[in-house]
């Protein structure tokens, strides 16, 4: 502590508390449109490509439902979030579990945060190579925009595009300070996600005054496709699409008045379901039951014409943009945990421009590195993610509002928690589950059609060599 130049009585400190910590950050420089962008761009990521597959599986009225249902509940775990924010002294979520569970709980934050953030970077960074360089999959080539438009150069190679996209769509966005230095990026980014719609929607509208689209069912069909555990492997689905929780605080962090972040929260989940409902409906509508699990394939596989071709590229290159404008924001918090994992002690990141530098730089190259590498690596993520994404989405808050250090909780709050916590751990465990079993199903259709294959084979080579010796016995 040290006098102040007055002379007078006041005493500084030499660490500064929580209240200052939190003074440091730009506070009241974001509106709350810009954190409605923020927070929508944070939630529709790559996950709005599962949506009609996912409505396929649910039917029309269900998928609505489920999708109400999920908005509410992660409505509900914000406020959990946002109010023991107000009541304590952490300006982080990382901070938020500590106060409640000690430094394993921070701990088991940050590793949650790296997982998924990590994961959804890496898979945004393979899809924009498949969208533009293209991919090779089941042995068969399917040729990116790049190589439909130029032929297979050295410079549309996977490695080349990337790194351009990295360096100068990508570089200049994570090099931004501030989350609301992004509104605009965000902005765009939802404007290219409604420019999809509307070209699903016009096309799916086309198809229907043509009498050219299927009859689309309103609940799940039980009798012939749809069992009751396939139903819980489309929640994971969505609650990815629903889940902004680890943006939470750095949005709030920047409002001139922190009580504007529920209404920007109540506004982004309302867009956000209509976005979601309206590619889920038209998405369906248009392709029917051959609607797969990333809508792009059913529009890739629409374009023999010169038209559907044009709308293929389009579709495509907007999605591409579309997720290289998400990367800064979902990079934002990653950044933001790794640097509170490493550097505890350290001053607020976006006041040291060289750790700011560095950290940034690393975790970019190391994004593109795994990207490159290890392409295949995003099933890992996937499966792993939508564990780690329906725990900071439900369960972290949930247990905090059941440890309750602040005697903030009611008790409509603990049973709620209860039902959340309860609820996500149930369908993410028949989620995996069944995902497993499909798996393994299809590896064991795999190698009983490999089998089969080895034994016509066979016996293809001992009808030839019975005839050979049939002919070899004539001759003689």
């Amino acid at each position: 502590m040290k006098e102040t130049e007055t002379g007078s009585s006041d005493l500084t400190p030499l660490l500064a508390d929580a209240d200052s910590l939190e003074n440091q950050s730009p506070r009241g420089i974001a509106s709350v449109s810009g954190a409605v962008f923020n927070i929508c761009t944070t939630m529709v990521g790559a996950g709005i490509m599962s949506i009609p597959a996912t409505v396929k599986v649910l039917g029309i009225i269900p998928g609505f439902a489920v999708m109400f249902m999920i908005a509410v509940l992660v409505d509900i775990t914000v406020e959990f979030l946002l109010r023991y924010t107000q009541s304590g002294k952490s300006t982080t979520y990382a901070g938020l579990m500590a106060e409640s569970f000690g430094s394993l709980g921070s701990l088991a934050v940050q590793i949650c945060v790296m997982v998924t953030n990590l994961g959804c970077l890496i898979i945004y960074l393979i899809i924009i190579g498949d969208v533009l360089c293209g991919n090779e999959s089941g042995g068969t080539l399917h040729l990116g925009v790049l190589q439909e438009w130029f032929g297979i150069q050295w410079w549309n190679s996977r490695a080349y595009v990337i790194l351009f996209v990295v360096l100068f769509v990508m570089l200049p966005l994570v090099f931004l300070k501030h989350m609301n230095s992004l509104r605009h990026s965000s902005a765009i980014s939802i404007l290219l996600a409604v420019v999809f719609i509307a070209i699903s929607s016009a096309m799916a509208i086309y198809a229907f005054w043509k009498g050219k689209t299927q009859n689309m069912r309103l609940l799940p069909d039980f009798v012939n496709e749809v069992s009751i555990f396939d139903l819980f492997t489309t929640v994971p689905v969505l609650v990815t699409g629903f889940g902004f929780h680890v943006n939470i605080h750095p949005i709030r962090s920047e409002l001139s008045r922190p009580s504007d972040m529920s209404y920007a929260v109540r506004i982004s989940l309302a867009i956000c379901i209509a976005i979601y409902f309206s590619i889920g409906f038209f998405g369906y509508m248009l392709f029917g039951e051959s609607i797969m699990s990333d809508i792009l394939v059913n529009f890739d596989q629409n374009s023999d014409s010169a038209i559907g071709q044009l709308v293929n590229n389009t579709v495509r290159l907007s999605y591409a943009m579309h997720l290289a404008l998400v990367f800064p924001v979902i990079n934002f918090s990653l950044r933001t945990n790794i640097d509170e994992l490493l550097f505890a002690k350290k001053p607020v990141l976006a006041k040291d421009k060289s750790r700011f530098t560095i950290l940034t730089c690393l975790l970019l190259a190391l994004t593109y590195t795994i990207a490159i590498v290890i392409p295949n690596i995003w099933y890992f993520f996937q499966f792993i993610g939508s564990t780690t994404v329906v725990c900071l989405s439900f369960i972290f808050p949930g247990a905090i509002v059941l440890r309750d250090v602040h005697g903030i909780s009611r008790r409509k709050d603990k049973v709620m928690a209860i039902l959340v916590i309860i609820m996500a751990i149930l369908t993410s465990m028949i989620a995996i589950a069944t995902n497993l079993w499909t798996v393994g199903l299809a590896k064991l259709a795999i190698e009983q059609n490999l089998g089969l294959m080895v034994a016509e084979l066979l016996a293809e080579i001992q009808k030839d060599g019975e005839e050979r010796t049939t002919i070899r016995h004539c001759k003689l």
